[in-house]
């Protein structure tokens, strides 16, 4: 029961309803045993004994057991609802307010549909068994109790008869619990990976339709689910091998019953209507054996679903920050000036090499620095400890003087506003995405926003403007598109430092050279990082490092840089190279279109 003391917080305070519901379902069953009793008088004093006065008061008896059973039934499904439904809100809760605090190294691996079963499927399986399947294991042990009790108030001797086989029911029952386990736990991790393998398809629907790859999803799918289909049928086997097992031991009792009791009353030590009484109370100890597989079934399908998401519940967050107390003068805002890396050094978990090594610089209030270099040099790292996505294990990085370490996360990242390479966007109105992470914003603020991002004509052209719900990850829109409103996000933060993580990647050369105007409004008196890989956007920097395997291995400004041989300069030469190209054949083919006409 280590699951269910781990999730002791989520539902101990509830337990007072908890209590009352289990309370009601004990009622509801001790009320059965008045059914017994009344046979017997109907039996041994009505019929037999002629006593038919009685027949009224047994049916008002019978009727006032039935409906207050009836009542206590209900009180038990209803609180029981609320309890697993309660429960499973916190739960829920929980395992979201998890998720934003995990840390960055956690989502390298995770994947995103085992999480959405977890907190969907899994959740559903533990709320059903503490909201009703719990107070049915209890009230099972009850019943064999109470039936067992009064049967050996009635006969001892024909009570142990009938019990005979509950040592061998026990040890079916153990041996099925310790086998059920690992099959339903296979099964749940088999779940997520189905629910994995489908959230990868639906986001990356155009990408499979464009490479006609639908057939390949289609086979990589079945195989998922076919891996389902076998631990769903071990699962099964598993059931199957014992559960007959355990109706063939409970339905013995009732063979050897029928084969004492007889006996009993044909040897006159029991009559009649204490036979046919005691039948009846076998009920109590039959159906908790017959259904003592179903309930283990369920127990351990809610065991299975706690242990995955216990393991999400304790999984480390992020450190906790512990912020130092700053100078008076930095207090109002943090008026950042200068911003350092001193020979910071980093490996991602799991590779060998430094995703930076010995990485510096310097960059004074309202300087720009550029970042170039080939896919994996580090440069989206650098942005990625700035902000303490991950922390540095080798070097520093300061603010003013003061080590990132020191501020906490949260007032950190509210300084800074980030464009990523990949932009994503909510299933939300244009409006919503740009006023994202900006408090109290007014519509003016949002519409100046847009527009030093270049954003605002082709909002306006669109059906309802700014209050037009675009799809999820932007879909709908152009990545171009996408990209500038993710721009207008940053300029509505009013941030103090501002990071272009290759912002201007999915826009054509003329729609760059109209947001590097805009952004040139946005970097004005803040520090400014741009992360490229074209020279056309960070020919101006004050100071552009050129990145290969995490080390610096150029650094100076653009004049400077492509006046010497190095990476810089056949970085210019090959871009420069193509564009001229580009431009070459446009002009050819304007040339021959104007021949024809």
């Amino acid at each position: 029961m280590n699951i269910f003391k781990h999730l002791k917080p989520y539902y101990w305070e509830v337990r007072g309803h908890m209590l009352v519901s289990m309370i009601s379902l004990i009622c509801a069953t001790a009320l059965g045993l008045v059914y017994p009793r009344l046979l017997l008088v109907l039996i041994d004093d009505v019929i037999i004994g002629g006593q038919y006065s009685l027949v009224l008061g047994l049916t008002a008896v019978l009727f006032s057991v039935i409906a207050l059973k009836s009542g206590l039934q209900y009180v038990h499904g209803w609180i029981g609802s609320r309890v697993g439904n309660r429960l499973i809100m916190r739960l829920r809760s929980e395992c979201y307010n998890k998720l934003q605090k995990l840390p960055n190294s956690y989502y390298d691996t995770a994947k995103t549909g085992d999480l959405m079963s977890r907190m969907t499927s899994d959740l559903d399986a533990i709320r059903n068994f503490i909201g009703f399947d719990l107070a049915q294991f209890i009230n099972m042990g009850i019943m064999f109790v109470f039936g067992a009790a009064m049967m050996l108030w009635m006969n001892w001797q024909l009570a142990l008869l009938t019990l005979l086989t509950l040592p061998l029911l026990a040890l079916v029952a153990i041996r099925f619990e310790k086998r059920i386990h690992p099959a339903y736990r296979n099964v749940r991790l088999a779940m997520g990976d189905i629910a994995s393998a489908a959230q990868e398809n639906i986001s990356g629907m155009q990408t499979v339709k464009a490479y006609s790859r639908e057939m390949y999803e289609n086979d990589r799918f079945s195989a998922r689910n076919e891996h389902y289909r076998k631990q769903q049928l071990l699962a099964v086997s598993v059931w199957a091998n014992h559960y007959p097992v355990i109706e063939l031991l409970a339905n013995i009792c009732t063979v050897i019953l029928l084969l004492s009791g007889g006996l009993f009353v044909i040897y006159g030590t029991l009559s009649l209507g204490e036979f046919v009484a005691f039948s009846s109370l076998t009920g109590f100890i039959i159906t908790p054996m017959w259904w003592v597989g179903f309930h283990i079934n369920k127990y351990t399908l809610a065991k299975a679903s706690g242990e995955r998401v216990i393991e999400l519940i304790n999984e480390p967050a992020e450190e906790e920050d512990y912020p130092m107390p700053l100078p008076a003068k930095q207090e109002d805002g943090l008026h950042l000036g200068v911003l350092r890396f001193d020979g910071v050094t980093f490996h991602y978990k799991g590779q060998a090499s430094p995703a930076l090594k010995d990485f510096s610089l310097e960059a004074g209030n309202g300087s720009v620095i550029g970042l170039i270099g080939g896919m994996g040099s580090g440069k989206s790292t650098v942005m990625q400890l700035l902000m303490r996505a991950y922390e540095v294990e080798i070097g520093s990085i300061t603010i003013d003087g003061i080590d990132v370490g020191q501020f906490e996360r949260r007032r950190l990242r509210e300084l800074i506003s980030v464009v990523f390479q990949e932009t994503f966007l909510f299933s939300a109105t244009i409006r919503d995405n740009i006023t994202y992470g900006a408090e109290e914003v007014t519509m003016e603020e949002v519409i100046n926003a847009a527009r030093l991002a270049q954003a605002h004509d082709f909002i306006q052209q669109l059906p309802l403007g700014y209050d037009t719900v675009i799809g999820e990850r932007g879909m709908g829109l152009s990545g171009g598109q996408k990209q500038r409103i993710a721009i207008a996000r940053a300029f509505i933060r009013n941030p103090r430092i501002v990071v272009l993580d290759d912002a201007t990647s999915a826009v054509d050369m003329e729609t760059e050279r109209l947001i590097q105007a805009g952004l040139k409004e946005l970097m004005k008196g803040r520090t400014t990082i741009i992360i490229a890989q074209r020279i056309s956007s960070i020919r101006h920097a004050d100071e552009i490092l050129v990145l290969d395997q995490g080390i610096v291995v150029q650094r100076g400004r653009h004049e400077q840089l492509i006046s010497v041989p190095g990476p810089y300069a056949d970085i210019y030469e090959m871009q420069y190279d193509v564009q001229y190209e580009a431009e070459s054949v446009a002009a050819g083919a304007t040339r021959l279109q104007e021949e024809r006409i």
